[in-house]
């Protein structure tokens, strides 16, 4: 819930609103800190998660990706601005967000209208929804303010070899928040994981790693022809950060996820077992797509990119696993 006071959320003439200053410049680009010290735009907290790393985990969602994979369960992470979701089936009606809206960017026509030009995203809205069927994804955190929420987990890390995780999103789209939070994390303690798509500059992973116990490392597509068609990037940078990564010695456990149509082709399994064992990566983590995140595309008033896409068979799952264990690999599936 969103615990900013509107007032620090007017919008000024030159840049975006105040809440974001030192968070993203006036191109809406993730910037690295403001004059106070590093300070995260984070979407989500979620507690007790036992598949973003070792034992019972606080996962940290910050906001920011470079990437638009078609299959994004977490679209809400993608942008550098906090979002309102709206879930139609949860509004009783009552009309107290039309009233409560500081701004006037919302009325009523059987429904709350919302008009994005006087809207500034300031959650008031949020806030007073008796039924949560207004959410607002993003608020910013500085490195103090999460780890009194994190400390509120940790002797769940200790008793299950547990720890925090950072997700997103890109996690290395906010470096100097994550660099200090993980010194903070280590300061106490608290085993630290990184899960990332490899999107970031190279000199920024090389920063990062020796800060981070675990990364999970995203791989989409091997080919990076296939990857640009389908992600809209070449993937030529995640890849140079993977060995970079392996040359340091870092603990990498790569996932990849199974999304039938676009990555699920023997060429492209080929082409993923060849590229990890000459990186000696052989542990592995296969996801399997699923349509959990469908309805958030339709709260933000969004198309969902694949729908009709369903998830792989256990059949299919468990042959894509042998073709990794017969090179090899340690595969687990789903986590």
């Amino acid at each position: 819930m969103v615990t900013h006071d509107c007032d620090v959320l007017s919008r000024t003439a030159n840049g975006p609103p105040d809440i974001l200053r030192g968070i993203v410049d006036d191109q809406g680009n993730l910037a690295r800190t403001d004059g106070s010290g590093p300070r995260g735009l984070v979407f989500n907290i979620m507690r007790f998660s036992l598949h973003d790393g070792p034992g019972i985990r606080t996962t940290v969602f910050l906001k920011g990706c470079p990437l638009r994979c078609p299959w994004c369960h977490n679209p809400e992470s993608q942008s550098v601005r906090p979002e309102l979701l709206y879930s139609p089936t949860r509004c009783i009606r009552c009309q107290d967000c039309v009233s409560a809206c500081p701004h006037g960017a919302l009325s009523w026509a059987n429904a709350p209208v919302r008009d994005s030009a006087l809207c500034l995203n300031c959650g008031t809205c949020a806030e007073l929804c008796p039924t949560t069927a207004r959410q607002f994804a993003g608020r910013t955190l500085s490195v103090n303010e999460l780890m009194r929420e994190l400390r509120k987990d940790s002797v769940f890390f200790g008793e299950s070899g547990g720890g925090v995780s950072f997700s997103g999103g890109e996690p290395l789209s906010q470096p100097e928040f994550l660099a200090a939070a993980l010194d903070a994390c280590a300061a106490e303690g608290i085993h630290r994981v990184v899960d990332t798509s490899g999107m970031a500059p190279t000199d920024v992973v090389r920063r990062i790693a020796p800060k981070v116990d675990l990364f999970l490392f995203d791989l989409k597509i091997a080919d990076e022809a296939r990857h640009k068609e389908v992600v809209g990037v070449s993937n030529h940078l995640i890849l140079e950060n993977l060995r970079v990564l392996a040359s340091l010695g870092s603990s990498v456990m790569v996932r990849i996820p199974i999304v039938p149509g676009y990555n699920d082709d023997p060429a492209n399994i080929d082409d993923s077992v060849n590229l990890l064992a000459r990186l000696g990566l052989y542990e592995i983590a296969l996801l399997p797509y699923h349509e959990i995140g469908t309805d958030k595309y339709s709260r933000l008033g969004r198309e969902y990119p694949v729908a009709g896409v369903v998830s792989p068979l256990p059949a299919h799952m468990q042959g894509i696993a042998e073709r990794f264990r017969h090179d090899g690999f340690a595969v687990d599936i789903g986590g």
